[in-house]
């Protein structure tokens, strides 16, 4: 049932498998869509780079007004949740494309794109008010920020174990089901909505794992990139729930370890050298 109305609205044959969820791509349409997502996230993931060259990680929002922080953090963004969301974003584009042409399909893609993004841009405003708030507080009592990193370690753990974030990842990595929704929705608008709907589900799942970059860094370059691999393999990979699990346990002894570890906590440090300066 849930295939056969998946086919209806992607028009596709039967597909290869493509992950968590069963294949929701030809083996040659997703080969092609995999390349697209590379084209999309590598420029992301170099501008990301460079600016966190010219940045380095300092605690708190590293002096950014709030215009451009918002700018950086849709990039980072795109550079760590386009592979993981790809298979569900991809296989929904791929249906507008079957059903409209020209400007109507440009907008009912960047609409589903730009509800997405809309919901990381709106976490990224609580990002930037958590950021200001523990760099004032780091920069006024320089010792508290071994238990605010001794906190979010604990927060995160939490939250990577608790029902909130085994609701959202099932979501994620349950894509079938989800798109057979969508497709229910109202026309009006119904694209955008999309984008918001399974941005707040990609929200909801990553919501403990992006509180690491308080103690480790908002641009901790080596640290985004760890965290991609962890939301990559939790989407995407069979065992991907136990990994969550390992992962929360292990921000726990971190929230322990943290109050005694200096060198675990570079966003709540004074400033550290560039990595051209290193």
């Amino acid at each position: 049932m849930l295939r056969s109305r998946i086919s209806a609205f992607v028009s596709a044959r039967p597909a290869a498998p493509a992950g968590v969820g069963g294949g929701l791509l030809p083996a040659r349409d997703l080969a092609v869509a995999w390349v697209v997502v590379v084209l999309i996230a590598v420029p992301a993931w170099v501008l990301t780079i460079g600016q966190a060259r010219d940045m380095g990680v300092e605690p708190g929002t590293m002096g950014m007004a709030l215009p451009l922080f918002l700018l950086l953090w849709v990039t980072m963004m795109a550079a760590m949740m386009l592979p993981s969301m790809a298979p569900v974003a991809l296989t929904w584009v791929r249906g507008i494309g079957r059903r409209s042409s020209g400007w109507i399909r440009a907008a009912r893609t960047a609409g589903f794109v730009g509800g997405y993004l809309l919901v990381w841009t709106a976490f990224g405003l609580l990002a930037y008010a958590a950021l200001a708030w523990t760099g004032g507080l780091v920069e006024d009592h320089p010792t508290a920020g071994r238990w605010i990193g001794a906190a979010a370690f604990l927060l995160a753990g939490l939250y990577q174990l608790g029902p909130l974030k085994n609701v959202c990842l099932r979501h994620c990595r349950d894509p079938l089901s989800h798109l057979v929704r969508y497709a229910g929705f109202r026309r009006t608008a119904r694209d955008f909505r999309v984008g918001v709907h399974h941005g707040a589900y990609c929200v909801g799942c990553c919501a403990g794992l992006m509180v690491v970059l308080v103690p480790l860094g908002v641009m901790n370059v080596a640290a985004m990139a760890g965290l991609a691999l962890v939301i990559f393999v939790e989407k995407l990979w069979s065992r991907g729930v136990l990994l969550s699990t390992v992962v929360g346990v292990a921000f726990l002894v971190l929230a322990v370890l943290a109050p005694f570890q200096d060198w675990m906590l570079p966003g709540l440090q004074d400033a550290v050298p560039s990595m051209d300066g290193m």
